[in-house]
């Protein structure tokens, strides 16, 4: 077997933009698999989720969103802590950066870790890295649970409906017009990332979402979904890549297989069904090896680091 370039090093091809309207109050800013960032223009401000991976990224969705509205960027929303959600945080000069007090304690813990291994992982998704301020992002407010916004009389409901793509995860509801911004607790015809990811929950997460019963939903990488239809589908595809992931480790595990068999059997079993989805290749070494870490000996997340990337790719890919 070949041996593959790191992660997605090798990956430069510019994504083409997509800028729509998906309900009366949200935009969703899409790029062909890359990150999403979800838009809500209330009556008298703006809220961004999920920033871009830096404030020179960050400038376009601001462009963007200038076309359509003056209103002031009130509000930034870290749907979890991934640096490639976050690092654009600055250039929004929003009033408050809200996140889960789960997604602040991972920051506290593994934020800088996360930071560096990012960076080394997916160089395209960190253009002129160099303007992200030093140090890390930090939420100005955290909630527990469920926190309620009013941009005016707009109702916006940030909610954690449970563990899934990270411990923090936040979903941005709103209810007046049943749209979901998601972050990575769904995509759509893109590959799940689940390096730092709860298997047994995610898929009880996804149900809970679609109790909400989304007409409209930003997904976190993928095209916004527009219709029950076209939700569903999200929600089903995510949570089916999840539990075929977690089936064939937990498949491995009972046979007594190793770390790399388990891989390259679960690699095997996935690549005909999601094997074309965006990042299949670079993903599935982070997601068997955390699915495997949960299946056998880590009810958490371990902390990726540049170096464990590195250390685990080579023992898996080469």
């Amino acid at each position: 077997m070949t041996t593959k370039k790191f992660a997605s090093q090798a990956d430069l091809e510019e994504k083409q933009v997509t800028f729509s309207q998906i309900s009366e109050h949200a935009w969703a800013y899409t790029a062909e698999g890359d990150p999403n960032t979800g838009i809500i223009i209330g009556d008298d401000c703006v809220l961004v989720a999920d920033t871009q991976a830096t404030p020179a990224m960050a400038a376009d969705v601001i462009r963007r969103i200038r076309e359509v509205t003056d209103k002031p960027i009130r509000y930034v929303v870290l749907t979890h802590y991934h640096a490639v959600r976050v690092l654009g945080a600055s250039a929004y000069g929003a009033q408050q950066i809200l996140a889960s007090q789960d997604t602040y304690d991972l920051i506290v813990e593994r934020g800088e870790a996360d930071k560096a291994s990012e960076i080394g992982r997916f160089p395209r998704l960190f253009q002129n890295v160099e303007s992200v301020p030093p140090g890390m992002t930090w939420p100005t407010m955290t909630f527990t649970g469920k926190m309620t916004l009013w941009l005016g009389k707009l109702e916006v409901q940030l909610l954690q409906l449970g563990r899934g793509h990270t411990k923090g995860d936040t979903v941005v509801w709103l209810p007046g017009e049943k749209t979901l911004l998601s972050g990575d607790l769904v995509e759509f015809d893109a590959t799940p990332y689940a390096g730092d990811a709860y298997f047994k929950d995610w898929p009880a997460t996804l149900e809970r979402v679609a109790v909400l019963k989304p007409l409209a939903l930003v997904p976190g990488r993928g095209p916004a979904l527009v219709g029950e239809a076209h939700v569903a589908a999200g929600l089903a595809s995510t949570g089916s890549f999840i539990a075929d992931v977690r089936a064939a480790v937990e498949a491995g595990v009972a046979a007594g297989k190793d770390l790399n068999a388990v891989y390259k059997d679960t690699y095997a079993k996935l690549k005909p069904k999601y094997g074309h989805w965006v990042i299949f290749d670079h993903c599935m070494p982070f997601d068997v090896t955390r699915c495997y870490d949960e299946v056998t000996q880590y009810p958490d997340p371990r902390i990726w680091t540049a170096q464990r990337d590195v250390e685990m790719w080579q023992a898996l890919e080469s």
